[in-house]
């Protein structure tokens, strides 16, 4: 069914109703005289037309629409390019079931085997985190991962980051005390969305790895408590990390969400945590705030522990999921080694290699 209104086109497809402004349906042309055939880009330039078009004639021939437009200009819109609108790119986030276990894949088989790269791929989307076992032993090796995760995404530190007890000491990592809930470089305007940590050697006793969904515990924090989860979306908080040749320092709110309303990222790390302003407006309330949140993220139902043995790789959407580490006794080898990768590269593989 087709219908003209004074500014828009109702059609029906597939039994979805669809209400398609003039405006959108001129943008919108697939002719070759509005994209450029190679790349598929659009040429067309909105502002070229008259902000109250509206068209003359609009038909159905086949699985397409056909609009006549009064300066002379037919343009064509296969339906399933309206109905790929409304069809979700990604998969959804999905908060983590109790008990939580992350899935594990054989890393020849993430690099190597395609389904099987694309089923971990969706869980890191959906679930914030993956686990690659059977990975090599040998430093490094990390920069393989670029193959499914896109290039490293270097920071001012070290671009394969070693962490071991036996190197140079710059924060807590670098020790055997345990190391509290957080995402790295909290001190970055855009912090790295995607960390991988590889463990090369895990000798020693104690030192399981913990991870939090800090997705879940907002929108928790939002249904229990929606004026502390406004809070902590308004209130800049400042981190800084730093040695004797970087320095790192941001300013940024604890939550950060979409204009609808979902949740983008959540940017939590106590020991990068610098002191407030005491004067600055709302601290009183900020502080009582971070006080609910801090409990959330110790609280063990958003969380999930188990031992990162030599050759596996922890895979989180540091965006949302923090990780942790329980301390250890220093009583054999530990090296771990690290780096960042973009979640959009990751999630744009999904589409890449599906196809």
């Amino acid at each position: 069914m087709i219908e003209l209104k004074n500014e828009s086109l109702h059609i029906s497809i597939k039994n979805q109703d669809f209400e398609l402004p003039f405006l959108w349906l001129r943008d919108n042309c697939q002719c070759d005289q509005c994209r450029i055939t190679e790349t598929q880009e659009k040429q067309f330039l909105l502002h070229t037309v008259p902000v109250d078009i509206s068209p003359e004639k609009v038909e159905q021939i086949n699985e397409s629409l056909l609009i006549k437009w009064p300066d002379g200009h037919d343009s064509i819109i296969p339906l399933s390019k309206i109905l790929e609108c409304g069809t979700p790119r990604y998969p959804d986030h999905v908060f983590w079931p109790k008990p939580f276990i992350p899935n594990r894949f054989k890393w020849k088989d993430f690099l190597d085997d395609i389904p099987t790269a694309i089923k971990a791929l969706k869980d890191l989307i959906s679930y914030g985190v993956i686990i690659l076992k059977e990975a090599p032993k040998e430093s490094n090796s990390l920069e393989m991962l670029s193959k499914r995760l896109g290039p490293i995404h270097e920071t001012l530190f070290e671009r394969i980051h070693n962490v071991s007890v036996t190197g140079h000491v710059y924060n807590v990592a670098h020790t055997s005390k345990g190391l509290p809930p957080h995402n790295d470089f909290a001190s970055y305007k855009s912090q790295p969305s995607i960390q991988a940590l590889h463990m090369l050697e895990n000798e020693c006793e104690g030192g399981e790895s913990i991870i939090v969904d800090g997705w879940k515990l907002a929108e928790d924090l939002r249904d229990d408590h929606p004026d502390f989860f406004k809070i902590l979306q308004e209130f800049d908080v400042p981190f800084r990390e730093f040695d004797e040749k970087n320095e790192t320092f941001a300013e940024a709110p604890i939550i950060r969400c979409s204009n609808d309303g979902s949740i983008e990222s959540f940017r939590y790390s106590n020991q990068l945590m610098q002191m407030i302003n005491p004067s600055k407006n709302g601290i009183n309330d900020f502080y009582k705030a971070y006080h609910e949140i801090s409990l959330r993220i110790h609280d063990s139902k958003y969380r999930s522990t188990f031992r990162l043995n030599g050759g596996e790789v922890l895979i989180v959407a540091s965006h949302r999921v923090l990780h942790a580490r329980e301390p250890f006794i220093p009583n054999g080898k530990r090296h771990l080694q690290d780096a960042y990768f973009v979640y959009d590269n990751a999630a744009n593989n999904i589409v890449l290699l599906s196809n």
